[in-house]
């Protein structure tokens, strides 16, 4: 190890963890949670078990974050709607002034003491390939990772977490498509240590297979494989995206050529202006659309895999309508935007349409009937196929996008109930309306970094 990584990776590392303080502060907020809970459930005809699982019951949460996940854990031949309905009993006495979220089955998050708390039913299954609900494998992640850790190691899994954090790809939201936190700790103990880990990344082949409980399963098809050391059916790694684990590559590579700090810190451009946005779309001489409309109220992880469905559908007709989408983006806030730069502001009247072989004899008659007395130059003859030219129905992409077409494509079901509401459409200079909402992402958009 250079001398320059180790004297990185310790500044990193006193930053990142906890003081003693904290630890206090946790350990208080913790034991009152559990003797809240613990009251909540007495009078309840089932026998319950608390678990406090995540980075802070692991020993891997970084100095600031103050999360708990405590779950509540209920004996398996419970029915699904007692298990939901007495875990948000629980949830809601604990947390009186919590909100209900949604995952596999509802729960309660809150806040106590300065921290966000997540209180979680789940069954107390007996093994992780026995789970009733997705949640039942997280206290078997708890105990796996707990008890292959170290002081050293769970120092490293910190470490590792704040780069992650640094080049923009630590996080297991279906928007960010990036490395969970226990995703993290497997990486760390796989290699035995973030150095190691960061050298075996720069070299890195996709797909990336791993297999650390050597169930013999690695057959996903995803760029990075971690198999589940509790479930052998499953890849932690399935939400991570090509782009990410490229990004992993390229910034392990940064840091062992040059260590530095800046690495470990998020690098959020400055928001532009209006007039600054139009001015960078028209020195790159293309064509920015945008479909901007009222985001659909569902959560994150339901937004955005159907924004980025409705981007690629509109994004595949532009390209097929001769438009040449050169790079598309989604943002979304309470509003949602699909914008596309186009390389083709506008499309000649007449558009090519080949058809059948003259050979093809069927084919051909009805295709030459189909156009007969149209308002067509042909049917006429190239090479062995008929040809006619057609007037084209949509010269401009505006026109695309301003139509009924749109909703032909590919489109999420609640982003084209949002569409079917009403939707603004913004070409050329309009584009700079986008700026007082989505100031920085058009910052990072128009000056694309590897960071993304």
């Amino acid at each position: 190890m250079t001398r320059e990584f180790k004297t990185v990776c310790e500044r990193v590392r006193e930053r990142v963890e906890p003081d003693a303080e904290e630890r206090q502060t946790l350990a208080a907020v913790r034991e009152e949670l559990v003797t809240r809970t613990e009251s909540a459930f007495a009078d309840l005809p089932v026998e319950v078990e608390i678990q406090h699982v995540g980075s802070t019951a692991r020993d891997t949460w970084l100095a600031g974050e103050r999360d708990i996940d405590l779950f509540v854990a209920f004996p398996p031949s419970l029915d699904r709607e007692e298990l939901e309905a007495f875990g948000l009993k629980i949830g809601h006495t604990v947390l009186p002034n919590g909100t209900e979220e949604f995952a596999e089955h509802p729960y309660v998050v809150g806040e106590v003491g300065g921290f966000a708390v997540d209180l979680v039913p789940c069954y107390a299954v007996d093994d992780a390939t026995a789970i009733q609900s997705a949640v039942d494998r997280t206290p078997f992640h708890n105990s796996y990772v707990s008890e292959r850790l170290d002081s050293d190691l769970a120092g490293d899994v910190r470490v590792c977490k704040q780069f992650f954090n640094g080049i923009g790809v630590y996080g297991s939201d279906l928007r960010t498509k990036g490395f969970s936190g226990f995703l993290t700790e497997l990486l760390v103990l796989e290699y035995g240590g973030f150095r190691s880990l960061v050298d075996a990344a720069t070299g890195w082949h996709p797909p990336v297979q791993f297999d650390p409980a050597d169930h013999g399963t690695t057959a996903f098809d995803d760029a990075l494989v971690v198999v589940d050391p509790t479930d052998p059916d499953r890849n932690v790694a399935a939400v991570c995206s090509a782009a990410n684990v490229a990004r992993v590559q390229h910034f392990a590579r940064e840091l062992v050529a040059k260590p530095r700090i800046a690495l470990f810190e998020s690098a959020a451009p400055a928001p532009l202006e209006a007039q600054a946005v139009r001015t960078a779309f028209a020195d790159r001489e293309t064509v920015p659309v945008a479909v901007r409309f009222d985001a659909p109220d569902v959560v994150d992880d339901q937004l955005w895999p159907q924004l980025e469905r409705s981007r690629e559908g509109i994004g595949d007709e532009l390209d097929r309508r001769g438009f040449d989408v050169l790079r598309s983006v989604a943002l979304a806030d309470e509003t949602a935007v699909l914008l596309f730069e186009l390389a083709v502001a506008e499309r000649p009247r007449i558009e090519r349409h080949d058809g059948p072989p003259v050979h093809v004899r069927e084919h051909a008659r009805k295709f030459c009937d189909a156009y007969a007395g149209a308002d067509v130059y042909g049917p006429f003859i190239e090479g062995n196929r008929y040809v006619v030219e057609r007037e084209r129905a949509f010269e401009t992409a505006a026109a695309l996008l301003g139509s009924d077409a749109i909703f032909d494509v590919a489109l999420g079901a609640h982003v084209e109930s949002a569409l079917e509401d009403g939707y603004d459409l913004l070409v050329g200079e309009g584009i700079g309306e986008l700026a007082e909402a989505f100031g920085r992402e058009l910052a990072r958009y128009l000056s694309p970094t590897p960071r993304g």
